[in-house]
């Protein structure tokens, strides 16, 4: 199985040492978005565990504990964007982004790390222009440091769009410039270019359908062959490998007004203030009323080793 760190929130830039403590502890309580009062028990175990998979604006506080991960497979999505601190309050400056970026490919290897440039949504300040400037100058920095990219286009969910009204959905015409744009600066600097969960087919202009966290790439990173049937279609328009997130809603100090997984700012700051690095939980602790239920986890790895 894969565990995801996280779709939900900042874990690396945020909960690193509540992170390692969970791995040091061997595993980690979630609590159902849903039923709160379910709760899933998650062993974090090397032998079936086949990949940590992280999304990070900032990774700098997990490099500290990188040696304790060596047992288990890595890989990294660290998102990027031209966006100043009107749109991304608590996100690090970029060029120290960059920079943690390159220390983090320098220690794990560029092919355990993956650039995202996403959301990208359009604007009077954020032109299609200014996109296509700010990734030839990010792709200039990173591609010693990286050879894949994964770009989105925003979606306009209602949470989002209850934060930040103004913004808009990319036209299609738009999208088609950017990728084609994106793609042939990406090729001049040795970076392959997918997309994320598009509805709209760019593969004419240079945009592979990808999936971020696809069999090949687990395989690819691990060593390890895995079984043919591991497939699960997980939302539309991805064909992503099945994971199981261990973050937790409304808990990024990111604020990133795009975000729709933080509905509101005072609730992220008092679930931030619940959190307890010392929990098996990442937002408070047991409730007198949990149903903790082991989950079935079993590992996608095939018995055959890859031999290279």
């Amino acid at each position: 199985m894969i565990i995801f760190a996280s779709g939900r929130t900042d874990i690396p830039a945020f909960y690193s040492e509540w992170f390692i403590n969970r791995i040091r502890a061997g595993f980690v309580d979630v609590r159902n978005p849903y039923v709160p009062q379910k709760v899933t028990r998650y062993r974090l175990e090397p032998k079936i565990v086949d990949c940590l998979v992280f999304c990070t604006k900032n990774p700098k506080p997990l490099i500290p504990y990188l040696d304790e991960l060596k047992n288990f497979g890595t890989y990294f999505f660290v998102t990027i964007t031209p966006y100043g601190k009107e749109i991304e309050p608590n996100v690090p400056e970029k060029q120290t982004v960059i920079e943690t970026f390159a220390e983090l490919s320098q220690k794990l290897g560029k092919e355990k790390v993956c650039w995202r440039y996403d959301p990208i949504f359009v604007d009077s300040t954020y032109t299609v222009a200014t996109h296509i400037r700010e990734f030839k100058k990010m792709c200039e920095k990173l591609s010693p440091y990286t050879d894949r990219c994964v770009i989105s286009f925003v979606d306009l969910y209602s949470k989002t769009i209850k934060k930040f009204p103004e913004l808009k959905e990319v036209n299609e015409n738009d999208q088609k410039f950017l990728a084609g744009s994106f793609a042939r600066i990406a090729g001049e600097y040795g970076i392959k270019i997918e997309s994320c969960a598009e509805k709209l087919d760019l593969s004419d202009y240079g945009v592979q359908k990808g999936e971020c966290i696809s069999k090949e790439l687990i395989e690819r990173i691990t060593n390890v062959r895995l079984s043919k049937n591991v497939h699960q279609i997980l939302r539309k328009h991805c064909s992503c490998l099945p994971t199981r997130d261990i973050g937790y809603y409304n808990s990024c100090p990111n604020l990133c007004k795009y975000c729709y997984t933080n509905y509101d700012e005072k609730t992220v700051q008092k679930n931030f203030l619940q959190h307890d690095k010392n929990s098996s939980f990442l937002i408070g602790n047991s409730r007198p009323n949990d149903i903790i239920q082991q989950a079935k986890q079993e590992t996608f790895k095939d018995s055959q080793l890859f031999m290279f």
